[in-house]
């Protein structure tokens, strides 16, 4: 993907500050809105099943964006979305673990047995505790002390997320019980999204093999 432009430019500090204040905004406030609804019983017929997904839902368009800002930054050329994916990649955990909390809190009644017998007959939980489990060590590693101290570990470890969007899609799309329909214009989303990654990974590969023969 060539860039649009050889200059490569950048917002001010107050731009930055301003952006950044308002996505705070937005993410945190729809939130508290979401549970605040559902606590009052005002998200339809069946509020936890709404905050459910909503709550997934937006996890997933979070990591949409997160992974976006990468070929976005190589195409302006700038660096400046590059700025706003630890924030963004920390908002995808935070709806997930909202998600995670939806279900644990209001429809198991924090019954661990209950979740246990769960996770046996429904295996699309798993595939989400997994995600939920990479995304929350992305987060707690996204710290810069902690970056640091890693060095080259924390890149590896930074790269699964590309292995969490395939991760939630299935988890959706299992719990849909369908590819069809929602999943798979979502699933046609996430290709589009890691069509440079997936080029990328296969010249490799290809190269690899000629270089074994």
């Amino acid at each position: 993907m060539k860039p649009r432009s050889k200059k490569p430019w950048r917002f001010s500090h107050f731009q930055r500050r301003v952006l950044k204040a308002v996505i705070h905004l937005i993410a945190t406030g729809y939130l508290v809105a979401l549970f605040y609804l559902g606590v009052n019983d005002q998200l339809g017929p069946d509020p936890v099943d709404a905050l459910l997904n909503e709550t997934g839902i937006w996890a997933i368009h979070l990591l949409f964006v997160t992974l976006l800002l990468s070929p976005l930054a190589k195409r302006l050329p700038s660096p400046e979305p590059i700025k706003f994916r630890r924030m963004l990649g920390i908002y995808v955990f935070v709806y997930a673990i909202a998600h995670f909390f939806t279900y644990a809190f209001f429809e198991l009644q924090l019954d661990w047995h209950l979740l246990t017998s769960e996770l046996v007959k429904r295996p699309y939980i798993v595939v989400g505790m997994v995600a939920l489990i990479l995304l929350m060590a992305l987060t707690v590693t996204s710290l810069s002390v902690l970056r640091r101290k890693m060095g080259k570990q924390w890149q590896r470890l930074h790269y699964s997320i590309y292995a969490i969007l395939p991760l939630a899609l299935l988890h959706f799309s299992w719990s849909q019980k369908t590819f069809w329909q929602a999943p798979i214009f979502y699933w046609l989303i996430g290709l589009i999204i890691m069509r440079g990654r997936i080029t990328r990974t296969a010249a490799k590969t290809v190269k690899r093999l000629k270089a074994y023969q």
